[in-house]
């Protein structure tokens, strides 16, 4: 069975919000998130793990999924939904091992030859990109671009995409349109902590207006 990943994936970050993982998880999910990932660069291993426990004990309230990037250990111990891997993070058949079969297990692809790989390695879904150009990462890969995400889908098969990277609510329709399962987001979504609700409320409302053919 394949996974059904939501049209909006938003992603946590308490650097960018001013706000800390459980207060914007909040927010995300009263506003109709979800599928939440938790992305912490900085925290020690020790405030992340307390960080993604309230978080955690949130979605649960809720019934939303709760994701955490990078961190398999911290996924292991709090028994979350998933994990969300890179391509220098734990290799991926090792965290399917250690977190089960009914772990969600998602990677970053930044090319095509990345995501053919991925394709046929034991996860959820494949995230690509960037889409677009991204601020939120210091050293950013190159922009892989809608052409590329259009290729995709003869790559990976049925396996759901994430579009990742610049995803805004002005570009998100161009992503959904070349063939993302799902659109994944930080700035556009939560900047702005005062507009979070609404941010999360208007991509949501985009994602099931039509658009999507």
């Amino acid at each position: 069975m394949v996974f059904q990943l939501p049209k909006v994936y938003p992603i946590t970050d308490p650097d960018l919000s001013g706000l800390s993982h459980a207060d914007q998880i909040d927010r995300l999910i009263a506003g109709g998130a979800t599928l939440i990932q938790l992305r912490d660069k900085h925290a020690a291993p020790r405030d992340f793990y307390r960080q993604a426990e309230a978080s955690l004990k949130i979605a649960r309230q809720h019934n939303v999924r709760l994701i955490i990037n990078d961190r398999v250990d911290v996924a292991l111990a709090l028994g979350a939904d998933g994990i969300h891997l890179g391509q220098t993070d734990m290799p991926v058949e090792v965290a399917r091992r250690l977190l089960g079969d009914r772990a969600i297990v998602g990677v970053s692809t930044h090319n095509l030859e990345q995501a053919k790989l991925a394709a046929n390695m034991p996860v959820d879904y494949v995230a690509f990109g960037p889409i677009f150009k991204t601020s939120t990462k210091e050293n950013p890969d190159p922009i892989a671009g809608l052409e590329a995400l259009r290729g995709l889908r003869t790559i990976v098969g049925a396996l759901p995409v994430v579009a990742i990277g610049g995803i805004t609510l002005a570009n998100a329709e161009e992503a959904w349109r070349a063939g993302a399962d799902a659109v994944s987001s930080i700035a556009a979504l939560v900047s702005d902590p005062s507009r979070i609700l609404e941010n999360i409320r208007q991509m949501l409302t985009k994602s099931r207006a039509g658009i999507v053919e």
